[in-house]
C-alpha cells in the first residue's frame, strides 16, 4: 500500500515519477550557477543528471561507464572527478563517504551539513537536514576543544519500503 506524501515523508521513500526530480534538480542547478556566476558546462550538467537518475548514491566509475557508453570512447576519470568536485563545491551533490559515491542535494539553495539515511537493502539514500543534529555535533566538539569544519552523518538501516517487503 502506498503511503501519502507528507512534509515528513521524503519523496525518495515513495514511488514517484523520478523524471520530475531530475528536471527540477537541473533547473535549480542552472539558476544557482547563474546567481553565483559559475558555469554549468554540458559535462557537469550530464554528471548531475546521472547522479539524480535515482535516489541511490552513484560512484564516479559508474558515471564514467555511462559516459563512455554514450560517447563511444573511454572517458577520463579526472574529467568526471573534476565535474563532481565542481558539483560538490557548489552544493549540488553530497559525497557519501562510506559508499564512495555521490547523491544529489535536495536543498542546494543554501549551505548545510548533510545527514543521510542509507538503506542497506535497496541502497536508497535519504537526505535529512536537521539543524538540531548539526548543533549537537558542534556543541559536543566545542566541549572538547574541537572546531568542526564540515560534517556528514551517515546512518545505515532499512527504509520503510524494504521493511514492508521483508
Amino acid at each position: 500500500m502506498l503511503k501519502p506524501h507528507t512534509a515528513n515523508t521524503p519523496l525518495a521513500c515513495l514511488p514517484h515519477d523520478h523524471s520530475h526530480c531530475v528536471s527540477s534538480a537541473l533547473a535549480e542547478a542552472d539558476a544557482l550557477c547563474a546567481r553565483q556566476g559559475t558555469r554549468l558546462t554540458a559535462l557537469r550538467k550530464r554528471v548531475l543528471e546521472l547522479v539524480w537518475q535515482s535516489h541511490k548514491p552513484l560512484g564516479a566509475y559508474d558515471i564514467l561507464g555511462v559516459l563512455s557508453e554514450e560517447d563511444g570512447r573511454r572517458a577520463a576519470p579526472p574529467t568526471v572527478y573534476r565535474a563532481l568536485d565542481f558539483l560538490q563545491e557548489n552544493g549540488l551533490v553530497h559525497r557519501i563517504a562510506s559508499l564512495n559515491a555521490f547523491i544529489g542535494c535536495v536543498r542546494p539553495e543554501h549551505a548545510h551539513q548533510g545527514q543521510f539515511l542509507i538503506c542497506k537493502s535497496c541502497h536508497t539514500a535519504i537526505e535529512l537536514e536537521l539543524p538540531s543534529i548539526s548543533q549537537a555535533i558542534v556543541a559536543g566538539a566545542k566541549a572538547v576543544g574541537f572546531v568542526v569544519e564540515s560534517q556528514t552523518v551517515e546512518i545505515v538501516g532499512l527504509c520503510a519500503s524494504c521493511r514492508e517487503a521483508a
